[in-house]
């Protein structure tokens, strides 16, 4: 999903026009123990740490994988993006710079695109450091090497793929990855992969490439448009500001690609009082940088 800091800041929505403001995130030092909770109980939705436990650890790193599934949370969220040399690497924005310390390691290389860079010199980098000084020791993962350490937790994946009109192909390279780390398996597939994009026709690419993974649109689609969605999708994901009851029962009315009910995950969502009514919409999940928060009210 869209960039966004450990300070307040303002997300413009897909053209939509609205807007909404994050709380500042609380820092890595106050999150919360170990719960052993699940992702969610009871009937409610789901809910699913986006870029991993994101508000209290540095996005998309191995360690906010791991603080999730210390804090009881099945799911992750990530971004998958490509460099130079064909790695993929799961970093959320475009340019390395704001969750890096790339300006100082490579100066004279702005602007410090992620396809600019090899994966060894991305190994090399600083991932940590700008969400605090604990993280220091968090690099830029390979997806391989995230890919290992969600299915080691025992975790589900929601795996975005970034921007692929950056990076033709992608779909069938991250593909081919998650088929030699051995996450197009049924019991992978069935149960704890979803694919999803902002780009429709990408969302058909993989669709197209392997028909019987699960594959999710990143957007808010007129209600009108909606059956056409559900030829290639499994769920569609809108942001939260965009959501209404009305909306999430015109999508669940239909049935997805593979034939059943089509699902919404709604993002990103860090309040209380958003998720209780994202829960009362009826979404059936909810994607947060503070997965606690969400959990404990809509539990």
């Amino acid at each position: 999903m869209f960039s966004r800091h450990a300070t307040a800041t303002t997300l413009t929505l897909l053209g939509i026009g609205a807007s909404f403001t994050l709380a500042p995130l609380a820092q890595a030092d106050q999150a919360p123990s170990r719960t052993g909770a699940v992702a969610a109980s009871g009937s409610g939705p789901s809910v699913i740490a986006h870029r991993g436990a994101s508000g209290y650890a540095p996005e998309n790193t191995l360690a906010a994988v791991d603080l999730a599934d210390d804090m009881g949370f099945d799911w992750v969220e990530n971004d998958v993006q490509r460099t130079r040399d064909g790695q993929l690497v799961v970093v959320h924005d475009d340019t390395l710079a704001r969750t890096t310390d790339v300006e100082q390691r490579f100066p004279d290389r702005a602007p410090w695109r992620v396809r600019d860079f090899t994966g060894a010199e991305i190994a090399t980098l600083d991932a940590g450091s700008w969400f605090g000084q604990k993280w220091t020791h968090a690099r830029v993962p390979t997806l391989r090497q995230y890919l290992d350490r969600v299915d080691r937790n025992g975790q589900k994946l929601l795996l975005e793929i970034k921007r692929p009109e950056l990076y033709p192909g992608i779909e069938k390279d991250t593909l081919r990855v998650l088929r030699q780390e051995g996450w197009l398996d049924r019991s992978h597939i069935r149960g704890r992969l979803v694919m999803q994009n902002f780009s429709a026709d990408s969302v058909k690419t993989v669709h197209r490439l392997r028909p019987d993974v699960i594959t999710g649109f990143l957007g808010t689609p007129p209600v009108a448009d909606l059956p056409s969605y559900a030829a290639f999708t499994d769920q569609i994901n809108p942001a939260a500001s965009s959501v209404t009851a009305d909306y999430v029962a015109s999508v669940q009315r239909l049935k997805g690609a593979h034939g059943a009910r089509l699902k919404v995950n709604t993002w990103t969502v860090n309040d209380a009082a958003t998720a209780v009514r994202m829960s009362e919409f009826g979404v059936d999940g909810i994607i947060t940088d503070r997965p606690d928060v969400v959990r404990d009210a809509v539990d």
